[in-house]
């Protein structure tokens, strides 16, 4: 089982240059106790990760009240990484100081109606001004938080693309447990809905964005025969019913299928030489299959194994650890991974992992990549510290 320690009292981790605290959502003083654990005196972005049993849309309020004139960003989660690795029911802080950083917000309000065009003007201009304050900073990147139902990931992830140029982009989709009901982005002390929050980060710390996931490609494809790609809906797989034909091949009773089979049997895409996950959320009632991005007719899908999680994890931190360590690692993990690990049992093994090389973050509903929008992956940034930096 996850962790759902409840902190009475905000926790912190080892001082380093990414400062990070983490408290119970319930605790009525939350936002109070993880501003003094921040000690937000020098930082210039606040992010949250907020339980979605919380309500998000109090706890932002009282932050931008607390933090102000910080800027806070952040949103509703399926589980937190805290200090200790995967946990639940928290809230998750993490405050960049403006000795090493320096960051620009965009929201997209709309997701149903935006202009890619006079947002990509906007991140020039963004990268221009950060560029002028901090010309010997060398090191950027952008983290995307998106509404994880509003189905417009791939959408903005795509058209976005042309705005990054050289800067690598990781984000993920906000989460409301496994409840699936309402999932927010955090933004100027409102939550908002079918929205996105784009955070540009110039930064005199060396930086490595990563993606990387457990599944191995098998010989097994099958091709989508009817689909409803605006909602995700797959109707037909080989021309069969999507649920019992997804069933039949993997030797299995249609109505027994759950989150947990689709965690452990995903189908990949292939695009560019890389196969990308493309996650199953739900049977809907009819036996189709709700997807968690992008789906559409013709798209052959190919069945994939999981490797063993643990070892996995092990070596992926290690290439990110090889020739430093880093201070922090912003993480983005899929919440078909944490219910993976619950179901083999690999939680506790996964968390020591994890806090020992300073990951936090949060369980999302998907994850972006530059121009792509995936599942089942783990993406984020890993921070290290500058050669002329105090810290270790």
């Amino acid at each position: 089982m996850d962790q759902a320690v409840g902190w009475a009292e905000a926790q912190t981790r080892a001082p380093g240059i990414v400062k990070t605290a983490f408290v119970g959502c319930g605790v009525q003083d939350a936002v109070a106790q993880l501003g003094s654990a921040l000690e937000s005196d020098n930082l210039t972005l606040i992010i949250l990760f907020v339980s979605g049993s919380a309500d998000a849309a109090h706890i932002i309020a009282q932050a931008a009240k607390k933090f102000s004139p910080v800027p806070v960003v952040g949103c509703t989660t399926a589980g937190e990484l805290a200090g200790d690795g995967y946990t639940e029911d928290q809230i998750v802080a993490i405050g960049l100081p403006a000795t090493h950083f320096e960051t620009r917000t965009i929201l997209v309000p709309d997701l149903d109606d935006f202009s890619a065009p006079d947002i990509i003007h906007e991140m020039i201009r963004n990268r221009a001004e950060m560029t002028d304050i901090q010309p010997d900073w060398q090191h950027e990147f952008t983290f995307l938080l998106i509404d994880g139902l509003s189905t417009k990931e791939d959408i903005l992830t795509s058209e976005l693309a042309l705005g990054l140029g050289p800067v690598p982009l990781f984000g993920g989709s906000a989460g409301d447990g496994t409840r699936f009901d309402n999932t927010f982005v955090l933004h100027q002390g409102l939550a908002h809905e079918n929205a996105a929050i784009l955070t540009q980060v110039r930064t005199r710390c060396p930086i490595k964005v990563f993606k990387t996931d457990h599944l191995v490609p098998t010989a097994q494809r099958m091709v989508v025969t009817d689909a409803d790609p605006t909602n995700r809906i797959v109707r037909e797989i080989n021309a069969e019913p999507a649920a019992r034909e997804y069933a039949r091949i993997l030797g299995k009773d249609p109505e027994q299928l759950d989150t947990f089979t689709f965690a452990a049997h995903p189908v990949v895409v292939q695009i560019g030489g890389q196969h990308h996950v493309r996650a199953i959320q739900r049977v809907a009632g009819n036996g189709d299959l709700v997807f968690f991005s992008a789906i559409d007719e013709g798209l052959v899908l190919t069945l994939a194994e999981p490797m063993d999680m643990i070892t996995h994890l092990e070596r992926e931190i290690g290439a990110l650890t090889q020739s430093a360590h880093p201070d922090t690692i912003l993480g983005c993990d899929c919440i078909l991974r944490r219910l993976e690990a619950q179901q083999k049992q690999m939680t506790g093994a996964l968390s020591q992992i994890m806090s020992e090389n300073n990951v936090v973050g949060f369980s999302t509903y998907g994850e972006q990549f530059n121009s792509i929008h995936v599942n089942q992956t783990l993406t984020g940034v890993a921070i290290y510290p500058p050669e002329d930096d105090g810290h270790d």
